[in-house]
């Protein structure tokens, strides 16, 4: 009953009425096609206090108004949000789109429809910005297909991409059939060519590998990642870190990168790095739910079962991950501990770093591997944010506002207010009382109109 009702709600929120539409509080005239949202609770994304009983006024995808009582005299469409929440829509900072198909990730899997479709699964999850992070092929920059998926011209999420990233000939990232395309370079003179190659394609980013993946390959050259770092910032384009190392984390900020981009595991950060990383306006995306999902599984969590983790997942892998072989061998690798316990400093680390004042952004690595989920990851980093100990205000300005900053689409994204682009979720559930309740999600609209309602079909 509660979807007939969302679905019904959601052709009421696409009917398009043509009218003259005039008289608003200040006697300018509005669309034809503008949309009302009123009288609902708005948490802005700017970590201010949320408004109560507020409406939003939407005009050519746009938000021309927010407050009490606005005027509907003659807009088409007035949609009563009584009890509902609104909230931006999520963007996440670092995720893989295009090579995870079923059981596997694979660079034969990236094809213009698997992409296409993740980015539909995203925006299902009420995610409509991400950033690609390092593993996209040419197909991605041909065609326009990258304008158009940047632009925002296709259904599904908005995708920025770092295009190939930057490791270890014969080293990190370690030789996987998705990692053929990223750059390798033998020596520093080799660098410049490719980071000219990338700002050639209007990338978003550069993504350098910076591990050793647990002492199993060789880690990139510090010599190698400086000059990446500094031919990047030639085109004025932002570097952002895979590390896990606290030695790691302090070597590259010293050398200029803009952003670490997971957890560091090894050890709590100290006070040096965090006063460098303040200091230097580096930005953080903890990225919680890969080190979760590294060994959440061998203990079965209470959310496995649920249909809104279920959706997420590529056929095959609810039935890959809860077999009991999978569980066992998870349960008893020898990384299971160390997993765990890595899992654990990553919130610590997550905590300090925030209490420190440095801006800290939603990401989740989610489309990596089989096992991170596309969409429902950003909404368990929501609730491992708030278990780390942020409120879940503060959890939804890191979703919202913070990776928008992130992705330098912050003009137009992250926030409701007057100017912005109309990107939103309306929810069933206030996720200041339980974070949790971004997953009841009623609608979700992209440039102002309402595209899904939500990942749950009946």
């Amino acid at each position: 009953m509660m979807k007939i009702l969302a679905n019904t709600f959601f052709l009421a929120v696409t009917a398009f009425i043509f009218c003259t539409c005039e008289n608003r509080q200040d006697n300018t005239s509005v669309s034809a096609d503008a949309v009302l949202l009123r009288n609902a609770t708005i948490i802005d994304g700017t970590g201010a206090d949320a408004l109560q009983q507020t409406d939003i006024l939407i005009e050519d995808s746009l938000i021309t108004a927010i407050g009490q009582h606005l005027d509907t005299s003659g807009i088409a469409s007035v949609i009563d949000l009584t009890g509902k929440t609104v909230v931006p829509a999520f963007i996440s900072a670092h995720v893989h789109v295009g090579t995870l198909k079923g059981t596997d990730a694979t660079g034969k899997n990236y094809t213009r429809d698997n992409i296409l479709r993740q980015l539909k699964k995203y925006a299902d999850y009420g995610i409509l910005n991400v950033l690609s992070m390092g593993t996209d092929r040419p197909l991605l920059f041909e065609n326009g297909l990258y304008d158009s998926l940047k632009n925002g011209q296709l259904e599904g999420a908005s995708m920025y991409s770092a295009g190939y990233g930057f490791g270890a000939p014969q080293g990190a990232p370690p030789m996987g059939s998705a990692m053929d395309k990223v750059y390798r370079p033998d020596s520093i003179t080799e660098v410049a060519a490719k980071i000219d190659s990338l700002a050639s394609l209007n990338v978003q980013a550069v993504k350098i590998w910076v591990d050793d993946f647990g002492g199993e390959v060789k880690k990139i050259d510090s010599a190698v990642y400086k000059t990446i770092i500094s031919e990047a910032h030639r085109h004025n384009i932002a570097v952002v870190a895979h590390a896990y190392y606290l030695s790691d984390a302090h070597q590259l900020v010293a050398d200029g990168v803009d952003v670490i981009g997971h957890s560091i595991r090894d050890q709590e950060v100290d006070d040096s790095l965090l006063m460098q990383m303040k200091e230097k306006d580096v930005k953080y995306i903890p990225t919680l739910t890969l080190d979760e999902f590294a060994y959440i599984y061998a203990i079965k969590p209470d959310w496995i079962e649920e249909t809104f983790f279920k959706e997420a997942l590529e056929p095959g892998v609810y039935e890959m991950i809860t077999s009991a072989d999978y569980q066992k061998k998870m349960k008893e690798a020898a990384a299971y501990t160390k997993n765990k316990a890595a899992f654990e400093t990553a919130l610590i680390n997550l905590k300090k770093i925030f209490d420190a004042g440095i801006l800290v952004a939603l990401g989740t690595d989610s489309g990596a591997s089989p096992v991170r989920a596309q969409g429902f990851a950003e909404h368990r980093e929501l609730a491992l944010l708030v278990r780390a100990g942020l409120t879940p205000l503060q959890a939804i300005t890191v979703a919202t506002q913070n990776a928008a900053k992130v992705l330098k689409i912050d003009d137009r994204f992250g926030t409701l207010e007057k100017g912005k682009i109309a990107d939103l979720i309306v929810l069933n559930g206030n996720p200041l009382d339980d974070i949790k309740n971004t997953q009841m999600i009623e609608a979700v609209y992209k440039k102002g109109k309402a595209v899904s309602t939500g990942p749950i079909k009946d």
